[in-house]
């Protein structure tokens, strides 16, 4: 496993995050204690070193079964969590939301089943729509002063809000924010018009989730199996739904077998290619084994290219030429 600077931060973590909302069984799906171990276990054993939960995982057993993991290693890890949900299904409403009550009360409850005193990363996990961007940034700063975070960050942001906040941050000295997460991956894109300029002008810290696309990227649903197309009522999936996708899924297939490997291992070795940290969501020790293999894996630049080609953003109307006929 290879390291990165994160951000303008003084980590180092490794070039894999390992997401854990597939730890626990919460949803009514996901990993068992046993299964979840073993994946922790082999990834540690790989050199991963950066953790990702939040409280709403598997309501609240994501992260009872990762501090029972993190017990005599702590040290050894970046653990991050996030605040927004709440941790058991329709949670108060003075316990979901960015307020400020709602991040002081949730940090103390993961601060309890992850069993430590502090979280390393703490996200922000959506933007509610209500709380003012002040209000998070000066309840983060709170935290951080009572040493219950070190850094913190915002996932699943715009871009402009990303920018008020960190801009707030610095101009009033709170705690800067240090990084953002978003989902980016050969099917979804997007990120890459605003996102990733923000955070690079930004100097933040950036983790993508889902580089398999829900598991489009595998291949896998081409096959019969279901997956995220079932699992969490289809939500964080991306379906082989156009044209376009089913070029891409055709050139991840056909990259795969050139190299004599697995799907998976070509879109996590793109994703990784872009500035970011992926994060892998494995459900399965077998899964994340598989997914470690794109460590090692080397795609020369015409298969980058071929993918960057075929998975490439038409531009926006606004940006193209204008008609020059009359």
């Amino acid at each position: 496993m290879n390291y990165r600077i994160f951000g303008n931060t003084g980590l180092r973590v490794s070039q894999l995050a390992l997401g854990t909302g597939g730890f626990g069984l919460g949803w009514g799906h996901g990993a068992d204690a046993r299964e979840s171990a073993a994946i922790f276990n082999a990834y540690a054993e790989a050199g991963g070193n950066f953790i990702d939960t939040a409280d709403v995982y598997q309501f609240g057993q994501s992260e009872e079964i990762l501090g029972g993991l993190l017990e005599n290693r702590r040290e050894d890890f970046v653990l991050a969590t996030k605040y927004t949900n709440g941790a058991a299904p329709g949670a108060n409403r003075l316990v979901t939301g960015n307020s400020r009550k709602a991040m002081v009360a949730s940090l103390e409850a993961s601060l309890k089943r992850l069993k430590t005193d502090r979280i390393d990363l703490y996200w922000v996990h959506h933007p509610d729509g209500v709380t003012p961007s002040e209000e998070i940034i000066r309840g983060l700063d709170d935290l951080a002063r009572a040493g219950k975070i070190l850094y913190a960050g915002l996932s699943n942001f715009p871009a402009w809000r990303l920018a008020r906040v960190a801009t707030i941050a610095e101009l009033t000295r709170a705690l800067p924010v240090a990084a953002a997460q978003f989902e980016h991956s050969l099917v979804h894109r997007e990120p890459e018009a605003d996102l990733f300029p923000a955070s690079r002008a930004l100097g933040l810290g950036v983790v993508t989730w889902s580089p398999l696309g829900g598991g489009l990227l595998t291949g896998k649903y081409r096959k019969g199996e279901t997956g995220r197309a079932e699992a969490m009522g289809g939500r964080v999936f991306q379906a082989e739904n156009s044209e376009q996708r089913t070029r891409i899924l055709d050139v991840v297939l056909a990259v795969a077998e050139e190299l004599e490997t697995t799907p998976d291992r070509v879109a996590i070795a793109w994703a990784g290619a872009q500035d970011a940290i992926p994060m892998i969501g494995p459900r399965k020790l077998t899964q994340l084994e598989s997914n470690l293999g794109a460590i090692s894996l080397k795609l020369s630049e015409a298969q980058f290219a071929r993918l960057d080609e075929v998975s490439n953003l038409a531009p926006p109307a606004a940006a193209r030429p204008a008609d020059p006929r009359p």
